[in-house]
């Protein structure tokens, strides 16, 4: 009689077990979906080739430039990365101070740009100012302020000039340059009456 129905049983039990776990296993993989398309998921809601971007002033004239060969918009913290992006102040001095690299973060108000990997800022030459080029590894731009900063090595040149430097910032608009610390230069005062000098 125990025999007989321990041979029943055993069937519904190994039947329930199986049951159980194909249940766990469903919940388990339900479970890691939802994870991943969840908050912590990190991919774009849309894309964007070649766009520019212009920003104008209360005189409608334009103040920078923001142009990218693609843009990448991302929900889960509004931010957007930029591939090849080249950004133009131009301010009150007319000196304009155009900025490359190799992709930038924008905040999710716009009014912070991130800009790293081969970053390149290049001061347009003016009155008796040669063309200033700096380069580093990342920099840090707000716009409306026209201010670019960075705490990372940097060096500068002009047409006379080499200048390295940890940490810099500089102000587009009134064309004050700030060098932190550890400054080093070299003058050449040979290419003072070079043309390209002038």
């Amino acid at each position: 009689m125990i025999r007989a129905r321990l041979t029943t049983v055993a069937p519904l039990v190994l039947i329930g077990a199986l049951a159980a776990l194909t249940f766990w296993l469903d919940r388990l993989g339900q479970g890691s979906d939802r994870d991943i398309v969840g908050p912590s998921r990190h991919d774009p809601d849309f894309i964007v080739d070649r766009l520019t971007g212009v920003s104008m002033n209360h005189a409608g004239i334009a103040s920078y430039t923001l142009s990218a060969a693609k843009m990448m918009h991302y929900p889960d913290d509004d931010s957007t990365l930029l591939t090849d992006p080249k950004f133009i102040s131009y301010g009150a001095a007319k000196a304009p101070v155009t900025i490359t690299s190799n992709e930038a973060v924008v905040s999710s108000k716009g009014d912070h740009v991130y800009f790293q990997d081969d970053v390149r800022v290049v001061r347009a030459p003016y009155a008796e100012n040669s063309e200033l080029v700096l380069r580093t590894t990342f920099l840090h731009v707000v716009p409306d302020k026209h201010l670019a900063r960075t705490d990372r090595s940097v060096t500068i040149t002009d047409a006379t000039t080499v200048v390295t430097a940890d940490g810099f910032e500089m102000n587009s608009e009134t064309r004050v340059i700030k060098l932190m610390s550890k400054v080093r230069g070299m003058y050449d005062p040979a290419k003072e009456s070079s043309p390209k000098a002038r």
